[in-house]
């Protein structure tokens, strides 16, 4: 489930909060609490990139076009300049043309070019247009969809991924002619032979995500390509980038242009079990290698382990600027998807490889590299914050740049840093700064309050209590918008998934603690044991006991809560979640009552969650996930599926409950939902089910947003007031 709920939500320290209460307190003016229409019709701003000369910020923004009243309209992303050179304060320029949507921006090496993704030839393509604006040319003219790219460093070739079926090696028309033939066909069944038979929010059609090497079109004539694989010395087929989330930073051209290193797990009967991604090095008309073929033993892994291979998760390769060192990320541990991601260094003439930083308990997000190539510049959950950091090569010395939010996505060209940063009070807002100089920063696009003046935001602060065997455990609360001393208002309990995750100080636009907040609703959040940012033994310490620590944390967390903020109405409180908080709404039901037998919340919302833990070992799609957590598999270990599930203790529930449930969710599938919706008619306990047959794990389109926004804020009115 964690992907699912990989949020980054971090908290802003108690006395940090309160010195920036002027800053999320509402303008004078303010009339209303914000609202979800609010949420979906504020532009987002995204992947910041600059010249390589920090001259030049390109970034994404995504705003909805052509909506009025309940209308949210049309989303559209276009890419927008600012000129960091000029120190006025004119706003940012529309840089691709007007109509186009597009995406992931990327400059060539000499900064006189930018490259990006666009399907306004009818299906998505690379463009190129010069740096400062004008008309953007195809670049690539491909029978299918290009899904990522990169830059060769010298420009004369990109590396592209499409999905094709791997027994048509670079035949690009083989896939196609085989896709038109399934569409002419008028039988629909398909056969598998292994797992994946359907992924994330997709059934497995037979193709893979492969990379290939091309040359930028001139014209519109077809161009060839190279597929980045090879009979001889090859893994076997899998996806580069991997499925359903993975992107360019999973592979990089070295220095000179002449290799390409990727990450990449085997699609063979075992990947739906495994999380053994290895690094491969292809070099430009040559067969793949392994970084350490063996010729007696096949391929091997760019990763330390038994016989120089690790088992574990490899990925984010990126070269040193001479190409002598390979920089990457680790995990240690077969299986487990939030094992700690470490920063690695390997030789690239000997194989040696080494921990750059093993002292700093934190999992590193990505790398990024100084003009000097002495740091590496990485993001990573810390304490409830996500933070940038500065880890020095040498000496794996671990330093904070930014911090006080979420720092989503950043930038570096020499001394010219930019970052998107989130809090609990704004969406992502683009800022530039220079890393000798971190605290004066510029702000290039506006936050929440500034676009929406007539709107109160809640204000919000950390605390911490003693919990699971008195460890101490992090919360936070938000106010609602029109919060007065000496009141009380009821309030809704939020559990994040994951379950390693984390909420904090961070916007999503999903579950936005703000929605609440401007309904008039305070919030409050716990990060129990399993949350991410707090040491790797925290995050561990949930596999096998999900219904334990978590259950106490949840607990005593919610009698600190109210007895440190007395504006809590702990007698009118509704507690949410989804996909692990789904599951812990299902286990709250039965399993939290007081000495009495009183339930502590008037109602419950389980969006997406697990009703039966043995049923999801068999029916959900990353069995790694469910055998990891439950140390096994439903039919070797049996009673771990059964110590903590949800489904043996049905005979406990009355606490009127709302469940929600996308029909393409195969993370946790329909029938979780529709056998807690079944259990909760059975047994007559006022009960509603949200259903929507267009939606994942996640409620994506802006409508349907809405509804499930509207929905749930009723049910809480219904229960607890307001």
């Amino acid at each position: 489930m964690k992907p699912a709920f990989k949020s980054i939500a971090p908290i802003l320290p108690l006395a940090l909060a309160a010195a920036l209460g002027a800053v999320h307190a509402a303008p004078a003016e303010a009339a209303r609490g914000f609202d979800v229409r609010d949420l979906q019709k504020l532009d987002r701003v995204s992947s910041p990139v600059l010249s390589p000369d920090g001259s030049l910020l390109v970034f994404a923004k995504r705003e909805m076009l052509g909506g009025s009243g309940q209308d949210l309209g049309k989303a559209s992303t276009s890419l927008w300049i600012r000129d960091l050179r000029t120190r006025d304060l004119a706003p940012p320029k529309r840089l691709s043309p007007v109509g186009w949507n597009v995406n992931s921006p990327a400059f060539s090496a000499d900064g006189q070019w930018l490259y990006f993704l666009s399907a306004q030839s009818g299906s998505q393509q690379v463009y190129v247009m010069p740096a400062t604006g004008g008309a953007p040319r195809q670049a690539t003219h491909l029978p299918l969809d290009v899904g990522s790219f990169k830059v060769a460093p010298d420009g004369r070739r990109l590396a592209v991924s499409m999905e094709v079926f791997p027994d048509c090696g670079a035949d690009l028309d083989c896939t196609v002619k085989r896709l038109d033939r399934r569409k002419a066909s008028q039988s629909s069944g398909v056969v598998y032979d292994q797992l994946f038979v359907r992924h994330w929010d997709t059934w497995e059609d037979g193709r893979h995500n492969r990379l290939f090497v091309t040359t930028p079109s001139t014209g519109k004539n077809a161009q060839g390509v190279f597929l980045v694989d090879s009979s001889t010395g090859s893994p076997g087929p899998g996806n580069v980038p991997s499925k359903p989330f993975g992107g360019n930073d999973e592979y990089t051209w070295s220095p000179d242009g002449e290799s390409i290193v990727f990450a990449m797990r085997r699609a063979d009967r075992k990947e739906a079990w495994s999380t053994d991604f290895d690094l491969y090095e292809y070099r430009v008309g040559q067969p793949l290698k392994s970084l350490t073929f063996d010729d007696r033993t096949g391929p091997k892994a760019a990763s330390p382990g038994p016989q120089g291979q690790n088992r574990a998760w490899d990925t984010g390769p990126v070269f040193s600027a001479d190409g002598r060192t390979l920089y990457y990320r680790a995990m240690k541990r077969p299986g487990f998807e939030a094992d700690r991601f470490a920063l690695m260094a390997r030789d690239m003439a000997t194989g040696a490889t080494r921990e750059i930083a093993p002292g700093w308990d934190r999992s590193a997000d990505g790398i990024t590299l100084s003009a000097d190539g002495r740091t590496i510049y990485t993001t990573a959950q810390d304490m409830g914050q996500h933070p940038l950091f500065a880890v020095d090569i040498a000496t794996g010395k671990v330093e904070k740049v930014v911090g006080d939010g979420s720092i989503s996505a950043f930038g570096i060209a020499g001394d010219t840093l930019v970052f998107t940063r989130n809090t609990l009070a704004s969406g992502d807002q683009l800022f530039a700064t220079s890393l000798s100089d971190t605290g004066a920063l510029r702000a290039i696009t506006p936050a929440a309050g500034e676009v929406l003046q007539d709107v109160a935001f809640g204000d919000y602060q950390q605390f911490s209590f003693a919990g699971w065997n008195g460890e101490t455990v992090h919360g936070y609360v938000v106010k609602p918008w029109n919060y007065e001393a000496g009141k009380t208002y009821p309030v809704a309990f939020l559990i994040h998934g994951g379950p390693q995750g984390s909420f904090g100080d961070g916007w999503s636009y999903r579950w936005n603690p703000q929605t609440y907040a401007g309904q008039g609703y305070a919030v409050v959040m716990i990060d129990f044991h399993g949350s991410t940012g707090y040491g790797q033994a925290f995050t561990d310490s949930i596999s096998g006991d999900w219904g334990g620590k978590p259950l106490v944390d949840l607990q005593k967390g919610w009698a600190a809560a109210q007895a440190q903020f007395p504006f809590l109405d702990g007698d009118r409180a509704c507690a949410l979640g989804a996909s692990y908080g789904g599951y812990m709404i299902n286990w709250i039901a039965g399993n939290w009552f007081d000495d009495k037998g009183n339930a502590p919340f008037k109602c419950l919302v389980n969006h997406d969650g697990v009703f039966d833990t043995r049923s999801m070992g068999y029916v959900t799609e990353e069995l790694w996930f469910t055998e990891w957590e439950n140390r096994g598999t439903p039919f070797d270990q049996p009673g771990n599926y059964e110590k903590f599930n949800p489904v043996n203790h049905v005979a406990k529930w009355k606490v009127p409950m709302l469940v929600v449930q996308g029909e393409k969710d195969y993370r946790v599938p329909v029938d979780q939902g529709l056998s807690t919706f079944t259990a909760l008619q059975r047994k007559g306990i006022e009960s509603k089910l949200l259903y929507f047959p267009d939606e994942n794990h996640w409620v994506l389109k802006p409508a349907n947003s809405a509804l499930w926004h509207d929905t749930v804020n009723a049910w809480l009115k219904q229960h607890i007031g307001q």
